[in-house]
């Protein structure tokens, strides 16, 4: 007689629990080195507060300096900021965890090549954030940010810098919006109803107004975001040519299971 775990697992692992367990420890481990990391910048805050003003000095430049306004206008609107501030503390993890299990469990065959891309992006975030660490927009109140996030939560920000797992000043690029690309297409592609790809296509965009207007980042670290994501995916199809039965989007032995039932 199998055991109830057994069963379970025959019912809804589509790789049995070794597979699962593999996956957990390697986004949890992944996920603990990149705060780990991230937050290695303690003593450069003169720097991170350089660099920012150095991001709005080009922006300026380029007549984009548009994020105080956009600020400001999300402030006077309160279902617009309650909005995107619930959206901000809620995307990067739980809205990521909850895509990321229903792909592993109902669209196995391509949560490989998407882990793939989360590996990578995760590891040229960390170059990124310790070569040019960027204070974000609401640690610079006299340019007229505010701090949305806070005042929605109740928490304010954990000081001025930067500890073991914990850094304020890792705004270039943002994950928010690597992650939302890396989550958004992929979901777009698998979903079979019109509204729910419209959706996850819309997702990153959101993503991206999300994170300017709740005075997280520049709207430069979301055009870095989203070159973060591109990167990804492009040594993700790397891994894939590399490994094409266990990493491509689609495995040849899914691809051929596919084709049978056709």
């Amino acid at each position: 007689m199998r055991t109830l775990p057994t069963r379970f697992a025959t019912r809804f692992l589509p790789q049995g629990w070794p597979d699962l367990f593999r996956q957990i420890l390697l986004f949890c481990g992944a996920y603990l080195l990149y705060r780990i990391v991230r937050g290695m910048t303690d003593g450069r805050e003169a720097e991170a507060f350089d660099n920012a003003r150095d991001l709005i000095g080009l922006e300026r430049g380029l007549g984009l300096f548009v994020e105080p306004a956009v600020n400001a206008w999300a402030e006077r609107t309160d279902w617009v900021i309650d909005v995107s501030s619930w959206a901000y503390v809620n995307s990067h993890f739980t809205i990521t965890s909850l895509a990321l299990a229903f792909i592993y469990l109902r669209r196995n065959a391509s949560f490989y090549f998407i882990r793939n891309m989360f590996m990578v992006a995760m590891g040229a975030a960390l170059v990124l954030y310790a070569a040019y660490p960027t204070a974000p927009p609401r640690l610079m109140p006299e340019y007229g940010f505010a701090d949305s996030v806070a005042r929605f939560t109740g928490l304010t920000a954990e000081g001025s810098s930067a500890d073991a797992l914990y850094n304020p000043f890792a705004a270039v690029p943002s994950m928010h919006v690597a992650f939302a690309l890396m989550l958004g297409v992929p979901m777009a592609s698998m979903s079979r109803r019109n509204w729910v790809k419209a959706l996850w296509l819309a997702y990153p965009m959101f993503v991206s107004f999300v994170v300017v207007a709740t005075a997280n980042h520049w709207w430069f670290d979301a055009f870095l975001g989203a070159l973060t994501a591109a990167f990804a995916a492009a040594a993700a199809l790397v891994f894939a040519r590399w490994r094409p039965a266990a990493w491509a989007w689609v495995p040849p032995s899914a691809a051929a299971t596919a084709q049978q039932a056709v």
